[in-house]
């Protein structure tokens, strides 16, 4: 009814339901279905009649590029603030730093990308508004959704650091002489590591989820956008294809954690072996 109208004769809804395959038993168009797949042919568009495959992978490769962006900015400022809240335990910085954790953690996606376009874009005019023109327009996007996990990996880190710092390890090599520094990140930061291992793996999981409204918020073309947009114009076949994607990704992402998680820790390549 979507593809043809409500005016196609019965004729022609039967040819097409022949074409794709409609009029097979279930079995057989599941096998079809995802033989096709595996071949990365997810069908045409019902509203613009070409191949989902090459838009979609565009719009995967503008959201992984935003997310890994995302990422990065995350784990390397969410290190650096969890490192020093620990290192202050209880003082002005450790204060500041959790303060400021709490109030990214707590803001929704929706209502971040608007302030941070208010701010940086508006009234500073440092950055684009939205788009994808310019090397400069992915930071806005890509801060709206690092914050969020900026802050759960610095309230992560610092708990982990505060039970480490007085742990037999940290107090054996301090007796050695060490410096406070390779202290810190050869013997309290790789034991900090494993932990995070699983959180960083399953945020980023959430970072595509959390692309669909921030890639709508900046016109961002990627997976999100576009997903909302098939649903929209009830372009069944691209949502489905949308989906796929995003649940294939979690869970591919989730074994990538279980490998590094087992490569990392000791104990669990021992427990493997």
């Amino acid at each position: 009814m979507v593809m043809m109208g409500e005016s196609a004769s019965l004729a022609d809804q039967e040819k097409l339901r022949r074409e794709l395959g409609l009029d097979k038993s279930i079995i057989e168009q599941m096998i079809h279905s995802i033989s096709q797949i595996t071949q990365g042919n997810f069908g045409k568009s019902i509203l613009t009649n070409m191949p989902i495959k090459p838009q979609l992978f565009d719009a995967v490769k503008n959201t992984y590029a935003l997310a890994s962006l995302a990422l990065c900015i995350a784990i390397l400022f969410g290190f650096i603030g969890g490192i020093l809240a620990a290192k202050f335990q209880g003082s002005y910085i450790d204060r500041c730093i959790i303060n400021t954790s709490l109030f990214f953690i707590s803001i929704p996606h929706f209502f971040l990308g608007p302030l941070l376009i208010l701010v940086m874009s508006i009234y500073l005019g440092w950055l684009p508004v939205s788009g994808m023109e310019g090397q400069y327009a992915i930071i806005l996007p890509a801060l709206t959704l690092a914050l969020g996990l900026l802050a759960i990996i610095i309230k992560m880190t610092r708990n982990c650091m505060i039970e480490i710092i007085n742990s037999d390890v940290v107090r054996t090599a301090r007796a050695k002489g060490l410096g406070e520094l390779r202290i810190t990140l050869h013997h309290m930061f790789r034991l900090v590591l494993i932990p995070l291992i699983t959180i960083i793996g399953m945020q980023f999981g959430s970072l595509l989820s959390g692309a669909v409204i921030t890639e709508t918020l900046f016109s961002w073309d990627g997976l999100g956008k576009l997903l909302i947009t098939s649903i929209q114009t009830r372009d069944y076949p691209v949502t489905q294809a949308c989906i796929l994607i995003i649940a294939s990704s979690y869970v591919f992402i989730n074994f990538l954690t279980e490998v590094a998680y087992r490569l990392l820790d000791p104990r669990m390549r021992h427990h493997s072996l």
